[in-house]
């Protein structure tokens, strides 16, 4: 950089009006940023001098500036100036000649009063003495660690300072944490000003945000940065955001690489730092009135993209990166000066955004309010803020493997993507994980498809891993090219033992041109080339074996259900999920818990290419009592016919609980109450279909059946008989919501009732035939029968009953119920599935119909009162095609009525 550009960039910041102390930067509380900012003025001024016409107003203004600093330095160092000498207020020439002159004065009246005098006067010389002596060690202890690249020492309080060690001999500093690696804590009560927020940025603008954890402290003042190493931390936001700049390769964010750019970097970043004892108000108008002249040449501060300077005077505005914060700085500031511009922009900057969020958010119970008036709906139950998500900047993504079908397990995970995508209204990627040309069919992917249909899930996008072959493939060239990976024929049961026991294969160290050329017989698709396999070369001792060298790359020659015969060689999951995930620009992967160890992996892979880094948020699998998930397993259920097929009702299947009845609505809802947990347990299914009923329950409309053998038959003798003509009654079709409308309902003299309802009846016992009234019992023994009493007392019966008028309308209906698969709640690593079948797990009854269930279609839900709840698996046809109806579980684990069913209503 040459003088000229260093001199503008100070005048800059220097250059303002007389009555405004803090345009300067000088007068921060942070001592060693100070002394920092005094060395630079004071290589500024050097330079300055050196130019061929020194511009004395410029000189004089810097000066000037250097001495206000160094004032402020002795005002908050105890009167010790930078130096480590007693500050004393500078003096022109004819002060000191007059100075001196009475000091002259003063010691020739000491010396000619004698006795008392002469030896207060010895005593003044021997301290003078003393004091000399002292400046003279402290003097050689700054010398030798100005040599030693140490900064400017604190005021010492020692009489005489020790000589610093040499740089070899001097130890790493190092501070007691209990902070790990890369962790930033801080106070989530706060203010959003003292949260790290130009550290975050830096972070989130760097793409290194993914590698720290945030951690909320309530008894922490300040922030803080654990350091790798075991170093201990960092604190001070601008400190953590230097170091996470450093540590990402962000030279150009720190200005630059030469020490020039540099200066001016921290010229900028001092200068924010001196107006944080200032009030708003005070530090709004002295940004602006340092900005504006630079702000007219340039968008931002330095160069032409944000930089640290931007973000750091940036949060000397208070970091307003809201609505409500830019408005009360705004009415601060002059209207329409550039400076107003440039805090617009950087405040609807992607990185100032998501560092907003994240610092909001630490606590995991709050988000950002960030712009005025725009609603966001509320956390459904159960469910957690996503870490720095931002509303229009969210993309999740579920990547299904085209083997095998959806079940309630996939069901939660595409479930939960599906909600944050648009609870942020942002994009959902569907993405076929097709790397398995084994295991993959066309068949499973349409299914797939169909069963997000199923459960409400409409994709923004659907993508498959395989139109990224080539792209993959490229990469994993890169890392044989630059010693990243290398290529293995050790046998697999040998390579397994040899990442157990923690060594290295025999490849490990071999060249990356034999490594390129086996890399090309592998995927020639010959047989020589199958035993070769693609591993990364990470770390054989790490603790995580994950990191142990895992394979990338294997040799596979059947034809893939896509791309066919075109490539004999397929990249793992492992290394195609990172790199997809990056490219397609996911910001959250959503991965359950059994991927925790797999993390460190993935970001190994997209930090080694080079790749932006995505988010990844964990949650708990779904596990069920008494269930089985494993494709493996539920292949087999099918294959040996124990069940119809995959959209079985007893399948855990999307589209086998989907036949059972579950309500679209009550599964999102059930999913979401258990998607913020990262807590793995066995559901039991009760829960699940309890909260199914509460949906089905508000929609499902009433009718009645009565089983075809096991029922009587009750004489209503003043109901109108067969010579009567027709006789019917009006009723709703949910009684607790009129708006579903009314249906007819047959009346008669001859009544079907459920025998187990007439066990111990007796005569003018008054019972209540639901819907139509109270009939009072005129005989039991030999038949049962009544009479209709018009304005009986239906609260004072003791027995309601379900039943049905003996007519030739009523159709024939067959219930069907469903019990569990496996018999143990949970099965083992050691058990055998097989050993636990459970032989009984369908059950069916033939009962007979209320005339209006001729009127359902397929998948409709009903009640059948005082039965339970029915899916439609197949509408009425005929007398040889009944009606079919799947009971629905209900949550319960014994039916409210008698009529318990042939399964205890599961």
């Amino acid at each position: 950089m040459t003088n000229k550009t260093t001199r503008t960039a100070f005048i800059k910041i220097t250059m303002t009006s007389e009555d405004d102390a803090v345009a300067a930067p000088a007068g921060s509380a942070d001592l060693p940023a100070l002394a920092s900012s005094i060395a630079a003025i004071g290589e500024s001024i050097k330079l300055l001098k050196s130019s061929a016409e020194p511009d004395k107003d410029a000189v004089a203004a810097a000066v000037k500036s250097l001495l206000d600093a160094k004032r402020t330095y002795a005002q908050n160092n105890g009167g010790i100036g930078v130096d480590g000498k007693k500050w004393e207020e500078p003096m022109s020439k004819s002060e000191k000649k007059k100075a001196e002159k009475a000091k002259k004065k003063a010691a020739e009246a000491a010396a000619a009063g004698g006795g008392e005098a002469n030896k207060v006067s010895e005593a003044n010389a021997a301290k003078k003495a003393a004091k000399k002596t002292e400046n003279k060690a402290k003097k050689a202890a700054m010398k030798a660690s100005a040599k030693d690249g140490g900064g400017a020492p604190a005021a010492a309080k020692a009489p005489v300072a020790k000589p610093a060690p040499s740089a070899a001999a001097r130890p790493a500093i190092q501070t007691k944490s209990k902070l790990q690696p890369n962790q930033i804590a801080f106070n989530p009560n706060a203010p959003l000003s003292d949260r790290p927020v130009v550290a975050l940025t830096t972070a989130v603008l760097l793409g290194s945000i993914a590698d720290h954890e945030l951690v909320s402290d309530h008894a922490r003042v300040g922030c803080a940065l654990g350091l790798s190493g075991g170093m201990g931390e960092v604190g001070g936001d601008l400190a953590m955001a230097r170091y996470v700049a450093k540590k990402a390769g962000g030279t150009a964010f720190l200005g630059g690489s030469s020490e020039e750019e540099a200066a001016v970097m921290d010229q900028w970043v001092d200068y924010a730092t001196s107006l944080s004892k200032f009030g708003l108000a005070r530090r709004a108008l002295a940004v602006q009135r340092t900005l504006d002249a630079v702000l007219v040449r340039g968008t931002y501060v330095i160069g032409h993209s944000l930089t640290l300077a931007d973000v750091a005077l940036f949060a000397a505005l208070g970091f307003p990166s809201s609505d409500a914060a830019r408005a009360e700085v705004a009415a601060i500031l002059p209207t329409g000066c550039p400076t107003l511009r440039w805090m617009d922009m950087v405040s609807c900057h992607p990185a100032v955004r998501e560092a907003t969020e994240l610092a909001v958010n630490v606590a995991k119970n709050n988000e950002a309010k960030l712009e005025d008036g725009a609603e966001i709906e509320p956390l459904v139950s159960g469910m957690g803020y996503l870490e720095g998500a931002t509303p229009g900047c969210v993309v999740t993504r579920f990547p299904p493997e085209p083997s095998g079908y959806l079940h309630v397990g996939h069901a939660k995970a595409v479930l939960l993507n599906d909600y944050y995508a648009r609870r942020y209204k942002g994009r959902l990627i569907v993405r076929f994980d097709d790397t398995n040309p084994s295991k993959e069919k066309d068949e499973f992917q349409q299914s797939i498809i169909e069963d997000l249909a199923k459960i409400g899930v409409k994709p923004d996008v659907v993508t498959f891993t395989s139109d990224y072959f080539e792209t993959i493939r490229e990469y994993a060239l890169w890392m044989i090219q630059n010693r990243l990976a290398f290529m293995d024929d050790t046998p697999q049961e040998q390579m397994q033992k040899e990442r157990m026991a923690r060594q290295n294969s025999k490849h490990r160290d071999q060249s990356s041109t034999e490594a390129l050329e086996k890399f090309k017989l592998m995927c020639s698709g010959t047989e020589e080339g199958k035993a070769w396999c693609l591993r990364a070369k990470i770390d054989m001792n790490s603790d995580n074996g994950t990191m142990r060298d895992p394979v990338l790359y294997r040799q596979n020659t059947t034809p893939h259900h896509r791309s066919g015969t075109k490539y004999k060689a397929y990249p793992t999951y492992d290394l195609a999920c990172p790199i997809v995930d990056s490219l397609e620009g996911v910001t959250h992967a959503l991965r359950t818990t059994e991927y925790d160890d797999r993390n460190v992996q993935f970001y190994w892979i997209q930090r080694a290419l080079g790749l932006r880094r995505v988010r990844i948020q964990t949650f708990a699998r779904m596990n069920f009592m008494y269930t089985v998930m494993s494709k493996r397993k539920l292949t087999w259920f099918v294959d040996t016919g124990r069940v119809t097929g995959w959209d079985d009702p007893r399948f855990p299947t999307v589209r086998g609980v989907s036949r059972r009845g579950i309500d679209i609505g009550a599964l999102k809802r059930f999913m979401c109450s258990q998607g913020a947990s990262r807590r793995i347990v066995n559901m039991e299914w009760s829960k699940f279909w309890a909260e199914n009923k509460k949906s089905i329950d508000t929609r499902a409309k009433r009718f009645m059946a009565i089983d075809k053998v096991e029922h009587v038959v009750l004489t209503v003798t003043n109901a109108a008989g067969e010579g009567d003509g027709m006789e019917f009654l009006s009723t709703d079709y949910l009684p607790k919501d009129p708006s579903f409308g009314k249906r007819l309902v047959r009346i008669g003299r001859r009544v079907l009732l459920e025998k187990v309802d007439t066990e111990g009846m007796e005569v003018d016992e008054n019972i209540v035939l639901t819907r139509w009234g109270v009939v009072q019992l005129t005989k039991v023994e030999g038949g049962l029968e009544g009479v209709f009493v018009p304005d009986g007392d239906v609260k004072a019966a003791k027995r309601k009953l379900s039943w049905l008028a003996d007519v030739p309308e009523n159709l024939p209906v067959i219930l069907s119920e469903f019990d569990n698969l496996i018999s143990k709640e949970k099965l083992e690593e050691d058990d055998k599935f097989e050993d636990y079948i459970n032989p009984n797990t369908q059950a069916e009854t033939e009962v007979i119909g209320d005339p209006g269930l001729r009127t359902l279609k397929e998948n409709d839900i009903i009640q059948l009162e005082r039965r339970g709840f029915y899916r439609v698996d197949r509408p009425y046809v005929n007398e040889g095609k009944p009606l079919m109806l799947f009971m629905i579980p209900d949550g319960r684990k014994k039916a409210m009525s008698g009529l318990d069913g042939k399964l205890a209503h599961r």
